[in-house]
Formats: C-alpha cells, sequence, structure tokens
C-alpha cells in the first residue's frame, strides 16, 4: 500500500470518517493508475516523489468527482514530473 487512508485525508483536509468509503477508493484508483503509468508495481520503500504523485491524483480525483465542470480539466505536470524517473519503458 503507498498511501494510507490517513494520510489521504491528511492531505485532502477531511476530518470527519462520513467520506472513509470513498476516499479508500480513491487511493485504489490512483495506485493503480501511478503502477500503470510507470509500468512496473513499486515496493517498500517507495520513493517520496512516487508518494506525492499519487496524492496528487487522489486530490484530484477528490475535487473533480464530476464528468464535467464549470471549466475544462488539464492535466497536472507536475504528476508527471513526479513520477518519470521512476517509468519503466516496454521496448
Amino acid at each position: 500500500i503507498m498511501i494510507s487512508l490517513q494520510q489521504a485525508m491528511l492531505h485532502l483536509r477531511v476530518f470527519h470518517n462520513a467520506e472513509d468509503a470513498l476516499i479508500a477508493v480513491l487511493i485504489e484508483a490512483a495506485e493503480a493508475a501511478v503502477n500503470d503509468y510507470l509500468g512496473q508495481e513499486l515496493v517498500d520503500p517507495i520513493p517520496p516523489p512516487v508518494t506525492a504523485a499519487a496524492l496528487l491524483l487522489i486530490c484530484d480525483l477528490y475535487e473533480n468527482r464530476e464528468a464535467q465542470g464549470d471549466r475544462p480539466f488539464m492535466a497536472n505536470p507536475t504528476y508527471r514530473m513526479l513520477l518519470e524517473p521512476y517509468r519503466v519503458m516496454s521496448v
């Protein structure tokens, strides 16, 4: 596990348990997305930049729960910048 529920809640500034199930799903989704992007599943110790990228994605998923918004959604370049050094390119 890359991110604990407590880590994610602190990052999201959520101080109640009403959304624990939702946040747990977002953690799983973010971890799967990070592993897919990296082309590998990292094992402990997880590098801090990878943890930071997963937290960024969790926050983005939490804040943008709707398929549409009042402004266009953009990719976060910081996410890619944090993950690129750990990415495995298949030949």
